[in-house]
């Protein structure tokens, strides 16, 4: 462990590897601590920029704090320091005024002189030390011989611990707080490996940008693993009352435990730690039972991981890895329990599929839910077999080839709403007038990424993670968004921006230049997140800007149309602004071939999904083919159905079919696409098949039944 710890981060700490103490640089920037603004205090700051004694007399002075700050510290601090008589080795703590040490201070009072007389006096001899002071953890030296040797601060510790009762005062001296103040930390009497471990994993937060407190790592030593005495951090039990330690002490055990990691070691573990994949989270083995089942999830899993590079690598792993877990449970219903393979066939497939439709007929499960469940499950026993895993030598050996999922197998998913996902422009116009408020609550990147996504419609991770610079200008110098499609691997992707749009990224790329203004532009990011972001290179993050985003909805007054009724605010998600951009532009006329790069969809069907056809679009659509049809008289077919409702229209429009001369409303033919009615005379001049260029009104027809059913087929 210690071989992983870089030379350059003992030095930029400030680490005794004699004393065995961190003294990090005050205006070190993840390490350090502002000095308190009070003059003649040397202690690092805390609330509101003070220290905490200088705090404490603030609060009793009742003065603003642009005055007290003016004022010289008031309150006294006792420092150790050396002795001032010459070769002394002893330390003194009574006061700066006189710093002798307790033997020469004695001596001192009794010559009843002035001290630079008592220092010039021959008998005033040099004093060999006390050596260190008896608890481990302490820096300080003893200040006396008698019993434990120990320092001032904790011999009064120990006498006051005495009068309380009886004290084990040998475990004392090894778990005691070490008593450091400031920037310091002492990580003596801890085991070799919990220091290293400890180190590593503040390296590992420096070089992330994490700004950690001082005070809180000194706390977390002192109070929680000194006094646990364990040999590992993993073996520290959890404090219960201090959430900050907790999280601190989980993620430098997290830190320390992957250091060793390796995807070869995690492969025979049942829970698989996912950032050695280079992904997010975990995924869990331990719900699948049968071995041959739970060696070819693993296969899977090593696969998948290996191919699939995005955000949502890591759900959908968990997704599939969870239908599995449905699958492995109804083989373990079995007589065998589902371990024997060739005994399974597929009638153990229909029980599944049964299975997860009482599921969901029992409200255990939803539709959608089942839906993926299924879907994933045969994936992976369909990506299975392409891998091999049913020869011979594999663990799905002798799997016969019925127990498969069919595509037949898969429930279809539910259809999706007709009302669509966008927002009405009545409420876009209501949450544009609230930006402000939305800034005040979080802050002005969190307000550029909000207008960023109303403006051009990308994914929430996309704008999150913009670069520094991510605006250009195209051929014919109009400004163009260059993003990272991550979802799906497409990087620096161009989307053509109005000019409001563009100013608002200049004017962040200056604020983000003014924020950090010694960093190489090349390492910044557009909006920056004030969360453990020293060097400006992390970008906010997607599922906080979600949060935020809903506690601001939630804060607005009710979203009214105009027509009066209440919008739901739970239709309010940053994802609906992709899915507004969308119906903006359809509703704009803009053909689906021109959306779909504009959506940066390799589909046209995966574009359909993010708009519908409006009813004013369907009425255009059918005014215009029908705008020249004409019965046999030569009127207009439609001129007596311009009141119908939209929903009726379009019914008429659909349920009709093209003959020569006209359409057919007949039901037989329209189901045949027209092949149901004879193109002879009699269907040519019928009276149900409307002329589309007039004729005379004179003409007759010579039949008054068509496509042979023996009656009219018109209204």
């Amino acid at each position: 462990m210690w071989s992983l710890i870089e030379p350059e981060f003992f030095k930029e700490v400030g680490w005794d590897g004699n004393r065995r103490v961190l003294a990090a640089p005050v205006d070190h920037p993840m390490l350090g601590m502002r000095a308190c603004p009070v003059p003649g205090c040397d202690l690092p700051s805390k609330a509101r920029g003070l220290c905490r004694t200088c705090q404490d007399q603030h609060r009793k002075s009742g003065l603003p704090l642009q005055e007290f700050i003016k004022l010289p510290r008031t309150a006294s601090r006792v420092v150790p320091g050396q002795c001032r008589v010459d070769g002394c080795e002893r330390t003194w703590i009574n006061s700066r005024k006189q710093p002798l040490c307790r033997s020469h201070w004695y001596q001192y009072q009794q010559f009843g002189c002035t001290l630079t007389e008592f220092l010039a006096d021959p008998a005033a001899r040099a004093l060999p030390g006390f050596g260190d002071c008896g608890v481990l953890a302490c820096t300080r030296q003893a200040v006396t011989a008698v019993g434990h040797r120990l320092c001032h601060p904790h011999g009064k510790q120990l006498n006051n611990l005495r009068k309380e009762g009886p004290v084990d005062e040998q475990l004392w001296l090894r778990t005691a707080p070490s008593g450091c103040n400031g920037a310091e930390i002492s990580f003596r009497g801890l085991p070799d490996l919990v220091v290293a471990q400890l180190l590593f994993g503040l390296q590992h937060r420096c070089r992330r940008g994490a700004k950690t407190d001082v005070g809180g790592v000194r706390s977390l030593i002192d109070r929680t693993i000194r006094p646990s005495q364990a040999g590992r951090l993993e073996d520290v039990p959890r404090p219960e009352s201090n959430g900050t330690a907790v999280i601190l002490l989980n993620r430098l055990t997290v830190y320390a435990l992957r250091a060793f990691k390796t995807p070869e070691g995690e492969y025979g573990k049942d829970t698989w730690d996912l950032a050695v994949f280079g992904h997010r989270g975990s995924v869990e083995f331990t719900a699948i039972h049968q071995p041959w089942l739970k060696e070819a999830a693993k296969r899977w899993a090593r696969d998948y991981l290996t191919r699939t590079r995005s955000r949502s690598t890591s759900s959908h792993a968990r997704q599939h890895l969870t239908g599995l877990a449905f699958l492995s449970r109804s083989l373990h219903a079995r007589p065998d329990h589902g371990t024997d393979t060739t005994a399974l066939g597929r009638a153990d497939i229909e029980n599944y599929l049964n299975r997860m439709t009482f599921l969901e007929a029992n409200g255990r499960i939803a539709a959608t839910t089942r839906t993926c469940y299924v879907r994933a499950t045969r994936n992976v026993l369909r990506q299975s077999r392409v891998m091999g895993l049913t020869r011979v030598d594999g663990p799905m050996a002798g799997l016969p080839d019925d127990f498969v999922i069919t595509r037949h197998d898969v429930p279809k998913m539910p259809e999706p709403s007709e009302e669509g996902q966008d927002l009405p422009p009545e409420v876009m116009r209501q949450l544009c007038a609230h930006l402000d408020l939305f800034e005040e609550m979080t802050c002005r990147e969190i307000r550029v990424a909000q207008e960023l996504m109303m403006d051009t419609g990308r994914r929430p991770e996309e704008i999150c993670k913009l670069e520094y610079h991510c605006l250009n200008r195209d051929r014919q110098g109009k400004p163009v968004l260059v993003y990272n499609n991550w979802k799906e691997q497409r990087i620096r992707r161009e989307l053509p921006v109005h000019e409001p749009t563009a100013q608002l990224v200049r004017e962040q790329q200056e604020r983000v230049r003014l924020l950090y203004p010694d960093r190489p532009l090349s390492e910044l990011v557009l909006l920056p997140s004030s969360v453990m972001n020293q060097l400006g290179s992390k970008g906010i993050d997607a599922t906080h800007f979600s949060g935020v985003h809903r506690e601001w909805v939630t804060a607005l007054p009710e979203f009214r149309l105009d027509d009066g009724t209440v919008f739901d605010k739970e239709k309010i998600f940053p994802y609906a602004y992709r899915h507004s951009f969308a119906q903006r532009h359809a509703d704009a006329g803009i053909p689906i071939e021109v959306l779909s790069p504009l959506m940066d969809h390799d589909s046209y069907q995966s574009t359909r999904c993010y708009y519908r056809v409006k009813e004013v679009r369907l009425r255009e659509a059918v005014d215009k083919v029908t705008a020249m049809q004409f019965d046999r008289h030569g009127q207009r077919v439609w001129g007596a159905v311009t009141t119908l409702l939209d929903a009726e229209r379009t019914r008429l429009a659909i349920g009709s079919v093209q003959v020569p001369f006209g359409t057919c409303s007949e039901p037989s033919n329209v189901a045949a696409g027209g092949g149901a009615c004879p193109c002879g005379s009699a269907a040519w001049a019928a009276t149900t098949s409307p002329p589309t260029s007039p004729t005379s009104p004179n003409s007759a027809p010579t039949s008054t039944a068509c496509c042979g059913s023996g009656r009219n087929c018109g209204r």
